[in-house]
């Protein structure tokens, strides 16, 4: 029944490749030159090389592969039709019923090693994959293309075709489980994937096959730039276009920007992202990040295997970003169940293995990071997880203001300290440790005395690091798309959301979001007494004069100076460097500059500003546990402060819990009105762990704490020369081994 089924699926395929033979014959002159031109397109995409099509049993290979051959006008091989039953003379179907599901895949394996082509379109059968020896075999002469169909509908698709019986469907066993089960041999062997959501046409996924297959042979168009690249007609800048794998390993911009995509974002359609409402989140992250990492720069397999790594064992939440409901409209989402207790942990546990591939294998590297407070343990703990070889040639170094994080974070940082990064104190504020950090990025002749004297080079993992950016985008869309899950919302209705901002790349990560389909309606900006983008979304003016750094009970943003804000300015001004290169001048040499007005327009479709008192966000964390016995800490304190006076009540607002509240202990403990507060860091959590919270102090940080009460760390003074000298000290301890 099976065979009838894809046989009658041909017939309407070549009715099908009639009709476009047909306007090939009788064009239209424009249409027919923009056809043409695409067709000879089409016809380089082959040449020698095979494109291989892999998927489950009805994710339409056999039909699809039937497609993609007449458009491009070559040879189709249908690998049960065409292989297995002329070599064994009889039906797939008898087959497996004459040896069982084990042999079988012996025996396929065994037929396909002995077929090779060229230039042609392959359909595997959906247990070829299962098969290590032959896979390699055709992969090497090909490019395997993953047809990703969604599990339900599979199933469907199988019932209505009344398959009952696929390889390694034993007594007991569900064709759900068996298809879970091969999905772990489908990501080992594709070379790009195409998301076939429910409802397209076989010739829908054909032209995304094509497309897919365009996008995979074009390494070279996926490039990155400057934010203060000036495009020129006459001669472009040199070395000022660099691929991801460059973009990573360098940081920033030898001109002082920040790396975005030249050819703007990727994007999905609704259908999707509907298609991932049921994937997990290790799932949806390497589909995401598939679609900004060219597989050139890394490929699926290996990204897959970072992705797994990152998202794994270091979680102590198997959902990773789970969102929690917390009352009326408002829901929580969850991002920090990592080892280091911040949002910042799911990031850093993946951008150190992104980095340690993409650097070249006998370089050096340091890692510079400029710190208001978490990000410091999670880059250290991050690097720290990387393999032993890798730990020998890269290193970190985090400068964080020593009296300007909370106690419990500056233990955490200290503690994090591991045999390849250190933590160092800085007698300043962070906007000085970012400043500083930045300056000594853009000395070169700094930067080519380490090359030349020590063989080491220096990169960063803030967030100006497009590597530590990216994987902020998935959380963002994940949490959508668990409200979906949810039922919570239908996909396409609006939301909002709110997050605590300092350094704006959380929330221009929600805003990519938002670019590529994710239907968020407003990002609220929120601040704390530090609340210099707050002025800025409401007036356009980004003014520093006269402005002191407050430090408040919100550490984490107390900044002024907004990095990332850099990024969304050169995306919502269509890419123009030069304006971004003259309003940061103005910023550095004048201390403020005032954003046009259609840009201001622009920035306000999309969001929303509010700042939050010190006295408001202790309030705030009292009556929500007093009403619902959940603490929030106080960065989220000041998010829910802000939503609850900006958002309107008609839709969803999801607020981002960027930190545990065990964090900055003493500033709970003040909030919940515990009269003793003792100075020792782990006295305080326990005396909050006696209070039976929800959620209950984070296990990992009380680890930490209590495994480097003893550890000592660095002190330096507000000099960038200063500063230099430690990493010089730094590089000869980790690469020289002078001491």
């Amino acid at each position: 029944m099976f065979h009838v089924v894809r046989y009658q699926h041909l017939k309407l395929t070549q009715n099908i490749g009639s009709s476009i033979h047909l306007k090939l014959i009788f064009p239209r002159t424009l249409a027919f030159a923009q056809l043409w031109k695409s067709w000879l397109s089409t016809l380089s995409l082959v040449g020698d090389q095979n494109i291989v099509l892999m998927g489950p049993p009805g994710s339409g290979k056999t039909t699809v592969g039937r497609i993609v051959g007449h458009k491009l006008g070559c040879r189709v091989i249908d690998v049960d039709d065409d292989v297995l039953e002329t070599t064994w003379n009889m039906s797939v179907s008898e087959k497996l019923q004459d040896v069982g599901s084990r042999q079988f895949i012996e025996e396929e394996g065994k037929a396909l090693l002995k077929f090779s082509a060229s230039g042609s379109v392959i359909s595997l059968s959906g247990s070829n994959p299962m098969h290590a020896a032959s896979m390699q075999h055709v992969k090497k002469n090909g490019i395997v293309v993953y047809l990703d169909v969604p599990t339900r509908d599979i199933i469907d698709r199988l019932e209505l075709m009344k398959v009952d019986r696929i390889v390694g469907q034993d007594s007991g066993i569900s064709v759900r489980d068996i298809l879970q089960f091969r999905k772990q041999f489908y990501k080992k062997w594709y070379d790009i994937r195409v998301l076939c959501e429910g409802g397209l046409t076989a010739e829908a996924v054909a032209d995304k096959v094509l497309d897919a297959v365009k996008r995979y042979q074009d390494s070279e168009s996926e490039t990155f730039i400057s934010t203060r690249h000036i495009k020129s007609e006459m001669c472009e800048q040199k070395g000022s276009v660099k691929y991801f794998t460059e973009a990573v390993v360098e940081g920033l911009a030898s001109d002082g920007g920040l790396f975005v995509p030249e050819k703007g974002l990727p994007t999905f359609s609704a259908g999707e992202w509907q298609s991932l409402v049921e994937a997990t989140y290790i799932e949806r992250a390497q589909i995401i990040l598939e679609r900004f990492i060219h597989p050139a720069d890394i490929p699926a397999f290996k990204l897959g295997e970072i992705v797994e790594i990152a998202y794994g064992e270091n979680f102590t939440c198997s959902k990773i970003a789970p969102l929690r409901y917390l009352t009326g409209n408002q829901f929580l989402l969850e991002l920090f169940h990592g080892p280091t207790a911040s949002f910042k942990d799911l990031a850093l546990q993946l951008m150190p293995h992104l980095f340690a591939y993409c650097i070249p294998k006998r370089c050096n590297y340091l890692i510079l990071v400029a710190t208001s407070g978490d990000t410091g343990s999670a880059v250290l703990d991050g690097f720290s997880r990387l393999s032993d070889t890798d730990k020998q040639r890269i290193a970190v170094v985090t400068f964080f203001p020593e009296d300007g994080v909370s106690q419990i974070q500056k233990s955490q940082m200290i503690g994090c300290q591991r045999e390849n990064g250190w933590s160092v104190g800085v007698k300043s504020d962070f906007d000085f440790c970012q400043t500083a950090i930045k300056k000594i990025f853009t000395n070169s002749d700094y930067s080519g005395f380490l090359t030349v004297e020590y063989g080491t080079a220096l990169s960063a993992a803030n967030s100006i690091n497009w590597a530590r950016l990216l994987p902020q985008v998935i959380y963002h869309a994940s949490a959508y798309l668990d409200l979906v899950h949810q039922d919570i919302i239908t996909f396409g209705s609006p939301i909002d959301v709110c997050i605590p901002t300092g350094n704006f790349g959380n929330i221009l990560a929600a805003l990519y979001a938002k670019r590529m389909g994710i239907p968020i309606r407003k990002c609220i900006c929120a601040s704390n007494e530090n609340n210099v983008l707050t002025d800025f979304i409401r007036t356009g003016l980004y003014d520093l004069r006269g402005r002191r750094l407050m430090q408040t009970s919100s550490p984490a943003i107390d900044i002024l100076k907004s990095s990332n804000l850099e990024r969304y300015l050169h995306l919502i001004a269509s890419g123009d460097g030069q304006l971004v290169t003259q309003l940061f001048s103005e910023l550095e040499k004048q201390c403020h500059f005032q954003l046009q007005k259609d840009l201001l327009e622009k920035l306000q479709q999309d969001l929303v500003a509010g700042w939050c008192s010190e006295e408001d966000c202790l309030a705030a964390i009292h009556s929500v546990y007093s009403t619902t016995g959940y603490i929030l800490d106080t960065h989220t304190a000041v998010a829910k402060v802000v939503a609850d006076r900006l958002q309107d009540r008609t839709c969803p607002v999801i607020i981002s819990s960027t930190a545990h509240y065990s964090k900055f202990a003493p500033a709970i403990l003040r909030a919940l009105r515990i009269a003793e507060i003792k100075q020792n860091p782990l006295s305080q959590l326990h005396l909050l762990s006696s209070y039976s919270p929800l959620p209950p102090v984070h296990r990992g940080l009380l680890k930490t704490l209590k495994e480097n009460e003893k550890q000592k760390h660095q002190i330096c003074a507000a000099d960038v020369n200063v500063m230099m000298a430690h990493i010089e000290t730094v590089i000869q301890n980790q690469f020289m081994k002078v001491f």
